[in-house]
């Protein structure tokens, strides 16, 4: 290991430790938790010191090498992994939260990852699938606040697993955009997959596989978390729906209230103003007014938007824009699921179907777990599928540009396009751990008659 690269380690931890102190001295004012010597030695606490002076600081040492934004949310993520000790430590001076107060020992955590998503959401950076991939994965930190099974939550490993898989949607966009780029970059990706799983998650299958420990009932020591605070006009609008001023039928009776004059705001009309006197005004209509009464397209037409189940057995998905949060988690092998009309959004599916279809959808991601019969692709542009199970189909048809990401699960899969362009699939790399090998599929193909038939195969280009 080059002096470089150590010097860059020992600054990331040295940032971390430093974070570390202002973290904890800020926990304790806010919420008067003292940390003990039990604390201090307990395995568990002493262990997730390890990950975030390991794992964390590699992901930090690869992105001081990037910079820019990189660095910016780099940081929010370490943050959030301290806040998250500073949470671990709380749980067992706590009693367990009830469901309305889970909210405010959760804060400081549900604070840190809203800094995050603040920073990917709407921005047009050169590095948005980075910060999207941080972002996303911060919410694998929320097993912290796993209280059992009514809590709506998976148990701690498996969310750990579930929440990585949202964010390696992104990460696998650095993977591939930058493999014969730029190295940092891929250094950075691979080490931020590895912080998650396996580290964390193998952090949690260690200590917490069945949730963090809580402080018993009844002890002289334990304190439930308080009631949360009412929220703020700024958070929730409703609280000042009285303030905004009368639309419809409402603005007009309390006009005619208010006790003004009838004609008030209108104007004189003079006689160069009457029609009978203007001379620009004639009997016949121009072309242009023609045009200008064009009926308006459909394009214009905002449509609802659906995620629904239909009769148990079909999910339709349709005219969702820009929604990157779109999960279907209770399904199984007898519903299928149809999406229609999608711009701009990513859909996550968390259980084998029997079948999924994509229809006109432009700019779109599919991320799911399995099907049994086929996954199809119709009518779109520039869409993103990745399996990370076992696909027997992928049917392809009239697309143009289509990413497909095949899981080792996925490699026997059979691929059939026609009158698309622009397909590539990427299956995991043999020789590079974490890496994804491309391969793009014809689009050309040359056809010969011999032998008293046609043979046709693919065309093949070489540079010169």
């Amino acid at each position: 290991m080059d002096e470089a690269l150590v010097g860059r380690l020992e600054a990331a931890v040295s940032r971390l430790e430093a974070l570390n102190g202002a973290a904890g001295a800020t926990a304790r004012g806010g919420y008067g938790v003292q940390v003990d010597h039990a604390s201090a030695h307990d395995p568990a606490i002493l262990a997730f010191d390890e990950l975030v002076a390991g794992a964390v600081g590699r992901v930090s040492a690869a992105a001081g090498k990037i910079g820019a934004e990189v660095a910016e949310v780099t940081r929010v993520l370490e943050k959030a992994f301290l806040v998250g000790k500073d949470l671990l430590v709380r749980t067992k001076q706590t009693q367990k939260p009830t469901v309305d107060s889970i909210a405010v020992f959760m804060g400081p955590l549900n604070e840190t990852i809203l800094e995050a998503n603040s920073l990917a959401e709407g921005t047009r950076s050169s590095h948005g699938n980075h910060l999207k991939a941080a972002a996303g994965s911060l919410a694998a930190l929320a097993w912290i606040g796993y209280t059992g099974k009514g809590c709506g939550m998976p148990l701690p490993i498996a969310h750990v697993e579930e929440s990585w898989q949202m964010a390696e949607f992104y990460s696998n966009k650095v993977l591939v955009e930058y493999k014969s780029k730029d190295p940092d970059h891929v250094e950075w990706a691979k080490a931020l997959k590895e912080l998650f799983v396996p580290s964390l998650r193998d952090y949690v299958k260690t200590f917490y596989p069945l949730g963090p420990v809580w402080q018993p009932p009844g002890s002289s020591t334990s304190k439930a978390p308080s009631a949360p605070c009412p929220p703020s006009a700024s958070l929730f609008s409703s609280s000042a729906q009285s303030s905004q001023p009368k639309t419809g039928m409402s603005a007009v009776f309390a006009e005619i209230s208010s006790g003004k004059s009838m004609t008030q705001g209108l104007r004189t009309v003079t006689a160069d103003m009457k029609s009978k006197n203007r001379t620009d005004r004639t009997g016949v209509v121009a072309s242009e007014g023609k045009e200008a009464h064009k009926k308006p397209s459909s394009s214009s037409t905002k449509l609802p938007s659906k995620l629904e189940l239909q009769m148990g057995r079909k999910w339709i998905v349709e005219h969702h824009v820009g929604n990157k949060n779109l999960v279907i988690e209770d399904c199984d092998t007898k519903q299928s699921i149809y999406v229609f009309g999608c711009k701009d959004s990513v859909l996550q599916v968390k259980g084998k179907v029997n079948n999924i279809t994509i229809d006109k959808c432009s700019k779109m991601g599919l991320l799911f777990k399995g099907v049994v019969a086929a996954c199809e692709i119709v009518n779109c542009n520039s869409v993103e599928v990745q399996c990370e199970g076992s696909v027997p189909t992928i049917s392809i048809d009239n697309t143009s540009g289509c990413q497909l990401y095949l899981s080792k699960e996925s490699l026997e899969t059979s691929i059939t396009t026609a009158k698309s362009s622009e397909i590539n699939a990427l299956v995991p790399d043999a020789n590079s751990d974490g890496d994804w090998a491309e391969h793009p599929l014809p689009q050309q193909f040359i056809h010969a008659f011999k032998d008293g038939q046609f043979t046709t195969l693919p065309a093949c280009h070489s540079g010169g």
